[in-house]
């Protein structure tokens, strides 16, 4: 297992890499992401954890350049998450997601090593054509399979979710509820 690598960031906001003993960019940051090399940014005089922080700056600069990962109704979409009750869940349920996608993207890219040349590691440009006409389309497929499970799955995790608190607080009258449990008829026949 790698040793964490510590990067100390100073008031000036600039970042120091001790393992290194230089001081490095943004970029540099990303490209330890890139590598999948563990690290932990801290505040030089205060030791608080800046790595999330600094995550983001990186996430903040890609999404401004270039073509941007998420859109703006997805971006609101997360906002509205936080502070909600489902914030916790939303947080597992996408990191999860995110996981899932990983590894299938790991799965996919085993076979298409074959398709590089020896030498100097350069794809064969027309085996990855082949290779790419046809798993595209068995990705895509792949994928939306997937996005539905997940989304049947969270939907029925939320039903299960209301029908306990349900259960949990039958005996609170609540406006706009149905109550769960019909009251008994109160009038006798006594014929």
């Amino acid at each position: 297992m790698q040793e964490e690598r510590l990067i100390k960031k100073y008031p000036n906001r600039r970042l120091y890499d001790t393992q290194a003993s230089a001081y490095i960019t943004l970029g540099d940051v990303k490209q330890l992401v890139l590598e999948g090399r563990s690290f932990l940014v801290e505040d030089a005089k205060t030791r608080e954890d800046l790595t999330r922080s600094i995550l983001l700056q990186i996430i903040l600069e890609e999404e401004a350049g270039g073509a941007p990962l998420f859109s703006s109704q997805m971006l609101a979409q997360m906002i509205r998450f936080y502070g909600h009750a489902m914030q916790g869940i939303m947080g597992t349920y996408l990191e999860k997601t995110l996981q899932s996608f990983v590894e299938i993207q790991h799965r996919m890219s085993d076979p298409s090593r074959t398709l590089y040349d020896g030498k100097n590691a350069l794809p064969n440009a027309e085996l990855w054509a082949q290779f790419m006409a046809g798993q595209a389309p068995m990705f895509q497929s792949l994928m939306a399979n997937y996005i539905e499970q997940s989304k049947n799955m969270f939907v029925q995790m939320q039903e299960q979710m209301q029908q306990q608190t349900r259960s949990m607080f039958h005996a609170f009258p609540f406006a706009g509820l149905p109550d769960p449990a019909p009251k008994p008829d109160r009038h006798d026949d006594k014929t």
